[in-house]
């Protein structure tokens, strides 16, 4: 059965989409913990990170970091934050933070955004992905 982000690299569920190539996807998640919050994932479904092959790991960490790069300029932030925990999708992703604070890691605090904000800091990211 296709996980939730399956579903969303095929289209089947909206997202905010920030990047893509042939292996990864790239958008906004949808309960941000801060604007600009933003996950990646691989095409392919794999549930834990160290199960990737070492070069599908390598590779989505190059993707990430283009991704983050671009966030940091599209974003007002101190850093970027990277997590990778796994437990609520069996879907391996990256969750890239615009963090102003520790707290902004914690996920114990929410954003709510309106599909307009999310609409705008989405293009501003992609602006900035290179």
């Amino acid at each position: 059965m296709s996980t939730i982000f399956t579903k969303i690299i095929k289209g089947e569920i909206p997202s905010y989409k920030i990047a893509e190539n042939e292996d990864f996807y790239a958008f906004l998640d949808v309960n941000p913990n801060t604007k600009g919050h933003t996950l990646v994932v691989p095409k392919k479904e794999e549930n834990k990170l160290f199960d990737l092959d070492e070069s599908s790991y390598l590779d989505l960490m190059q993707f990430s970091y283009k991704v983050a790069k671009a966030i940091e300029k599209a974003v007002p932030c101190e850093r970027i934050g990277m997590t990778v925990i796994g437990l609520e999708v069996p879907h391996v992703h990256v969750h890239l933070i615009p963090l102003r604070s520790m707290a902004d890691a914690t996920f114990g605090k929410k954003e709510k955004l309106s599909d307009g904000e999310f609409k705008a800091i989405a293009a501003e990211i992609l602006k900035n992905f290179k």
